[in-house]
């Protein structure tokens, strides 16, 4: 038998019917669903009068427009987004499809949500309608974002028509250094391939170095992948996710030694071919930061922006130029140092339980610096609810933090945390676009503990040299 990839072994075990040479019929285990990507796909199944026959493998959640100021009870002020909001909860007591709702007790970041309700498990295939749907992979399950339209066959037939990837392994060898996390690890892994670097593949990462993370960790390292172009991203389950899934996952008990038998198999076959490789040494990373308008404009800490006059002549260069104007930021400049007047630590990259308290760690002790505005946003419910009872939450206020409700937030300002016009923001989130946190808004992406370090010190700032206190 031909030896074959772990990507590989997750589309044939899913596969309904060969299309054509590029395209298959894959069945969808998981199908997630938020408020501003689902409105057209009910739409359509409304107008051809079809329904869904598998609503409990659909679930949904009201993730990117949901208000998170303090408070218990939320009120989507916003006309448009309210209506999403209550067309979505509408949709699914019409299909009796499972729902998050704004007041879920419960309720977060769609990529937050479902692993820690143990709805992901190795082997599977999760789609949704946005782009991160990526982070699965952590625990050896294919995810990846689909269109509108796809949503609605999805709905329809729990399939989807799916064009083919290629393979990309990416292995990581040594440790990351202390004070160096996964999201400078993914960061300086975009930085390198660039953010088209592995467009049309879905990546399978190995090594040391992954073996070591945490699976918080993972997600944040499969979340960010989409940024080099990836379709999918990858990591074998070991024991350490073995361990995640059984913990948020009761119901498997029954079946464990089935579902172990069955995801001992989830791996490359020695042999496998891929595409395309590439090899990093994790001891060698340093924090980074964005400079720029993309995830590949990205430098470490002790590192300087790039001159123009070093990059190639065409595209790189020109846009890197208007990248470096539209963050006032000079060529050949140092990043640290950077007076930032917002920080902002959430979003499915970085909103998770470990995110707080590494960013916590930093903060305690110390205050919010002088002119800077600094929020938390719990990446869900149960985040919120952990984070509190650790006593992180006081940790935060205390240092003059906004403690939040859960949601997406500032990550796209589709709700109303919007920055305004030439605040530049320390942010953990994933996309440091154009207008991405607000118009005209510039935002450096960077971890949870580089974010809390700006917001203590009022500037970007290596948070190695800051003391950890107990």
């Amino acid at each position: 038998m031909t030896a074959r990839t772990l990507y590989r072994k997750l589309v044939d075990s899913h596969t309904v019917a060969q299309m054509d040479e590029q395209n298959v019929l894959l069945f969808c285990d998981l199908h997630l669903m938020n408020e501003y990507t689902s409105p057209q796909a009910f739409a359509g199944l409304h107008e051809a009068g079809r329904g869904v026959p598998v609503p409990g493998q659909n679930v949904a959640v009201v993730s990117h427009i949901i208000p998170t100021h303090p408070g218990r009870f939320r009120v989507i002020a916003d006309p448009a987004s309210a209506l999403q909001a209550s067309n979505l909860r509408k949709n699914c007591d019409h299909f009796n499809i499972p729902l998050f709702d704004t007041n879920d007790a419960l309720q977060g970041i769609e990529h937050v949500v479902a692993p820690e309700h143990g709805l992901i498990r190795p082997g599977m295939v999760v789609i949704c309608g946005d782009s991160h749907t990526t982070t699965y992979g952590a625990l050896g399950a294919l995810g990846f974002g689909i269109g509108t339209t796809e949503v609605e066959h999805v709905l329809a037939t729990q399939t989807l028509v799916y064009r083919l990837a290629r393979d990309m392994h990416i292995r990581v060898d040594g440790r990351l250094p202390m004070g160096t996390t996964a999201k400078d690890l993914v960061l300086a892994i975009i930085g390198r391939i660039g953010a088209q670097g592995a467009r049309g593949f879905v990546v399978e990462y190995s090594g040391p170095a992954i073996d070591a993370l945490s699976v918080e960790a993972r997600f944040t390292l499969c979340n960010m992948t989409v940024e080099a172009g990836a379709r999918g991203a990858l990591i074998a389950p070991d024991q350490a996710a073995i361990d995640y899934v059984m913990a948020h996952a009761p119901d498997l008990l029954e079946h464990r030694d089935a579902a172990l038998g069955a995801w001992q198999q989830l791996r490359s076959d020695e042999g496998a071919f891929f595409e395309v490789e590439h090899q990093f040494d994790a001891s060698r990373i340093a924090p980074h930061v964005t400079w720029g308008t993309s995830p590949d404009q990205v430098v470490a800490i002790d590192g300087v922006l790039p001159r123009l006059a070093a990059l190639d002549a065409g595209p790189v260069r020109s846009s890197a130029e208007r990248a470096l104007a539209y963050t006032q930021l000079q060529e050949g400049a140092r990043l640290a140092g950077t007076a930032v007047q917002h920080v902002f630590i959430g979003s499915c990259t970085n909103g998770r339980i470990e995110d707080l308290r590494a960013a916590a760690s930093v903060v305690r002790g110390r205050q919010v610096a002088t002119g800077v505005r600094a929020m938390v946003v719990p990446g869900s419910g149960a985040v919120k609810a952990a984070a509190e009872a650790e006593g992180l939450a006081d940790v935060f206020i205390n240092a003059g933090f906004e403690w939040r409700n859960p949601g997406c937030s500032m990550c796209l300002a589709m709700n109303d945390d919007v920055l305004a016009d030439g605040v530049r923001c320390a942010s953990t989130t994933n996309r440091n676009f154009e207008g991405r946190q607000g118009r005209g808004a510039i935002t450096h992406l960077m971890s949870p503990a580089m974010a809390a370090a700006a917001a203590v010190t009022g500037r970007i700032t290596d948070a190695r040299q800051l003391e950890i206190l107990p």
